[in-house]
């Protein structure tokens, strides 16, 4: 005999957008061939300056104190990151796509929660490229872009595509905020 849930709960499981095999294929190849110590070492760092856009966060109010006369770009190129990961977080728990878990993933690194898409450090990472770009000379942080990528590869917590699409929303979010602000003012 079965019951039925208490009001106000659920029995229903998280859904989870399955990658392709080609995707674990990817990541598992990854994984083998960027396996040395010092790889993964670098990938944890990445992972940790990157929790929470701290990383971003903090470079955002440097160039804010740093650079008086463009403090108010700094501050509005920050925001920008700030709503592009809090846009990626309110996302995950949408897509609810679960974290790798594959025999054949090593995970390298702990994280905050158990959805990956899309790929928080990848949406802040791009914003700031973006956002910080604009400041600081377009192309300057752009190869921070795919290397925070691929670091979440590196220590398994990301499918491929989670940070493609984390890439995309960072980028998009970093793009329309000047216009967001211009119209605040």
């Amino acid at each position: 005999m079965t019951t039925a849930p208490a009001p106000g709960t659920t029995t229903e499981l998280p859904q989870d957008p399955t990658p392709t095999t080609a995707e674990l294929r990817f990541m598992i190849a990854v994984q083998r061939r960027l396996s040395a110590p010092a790889v993964v070492r670098t990938a944890q760092l990445m992972s940790h300056a990157g929790e929470h856009a701290a990383v971003w966060i903090a470079a955002g109010a440097v160039g804010a104190l740093a650079d008086r006369p463009r403090r108010r770009e700094w501050v509005e190129a920050t925001a920008a990151v700030v709503a592009a990961h809090g846009a990626s977080v309110v996302l995950k728990r949408f897509t609810r796509r679960l974290r790798p878990s594959h025999p054949d993933v090593t995970v390298h690194a702990g994280t905050p929660s158990r959805w990956s898409l899309p790929s928080s450090h990848a949406t802040s990472t791009t914003a700031a490229a973006v956002a910080f770009g604009r400041l600081v000379g377009r192309g300057r942080l752009a190869p921070l872009v795919p290397a925070m990528a691929l670091s979440r590869i590196v220590v398994g917590v990301h499918y491929p595509s989670d940070v493609a699409a984390g890439s995309a929303l960072g980028a998009g979010v970093a793009a329309l905020a000047p216009r967001v602000l211009r119209r605040w003012r």
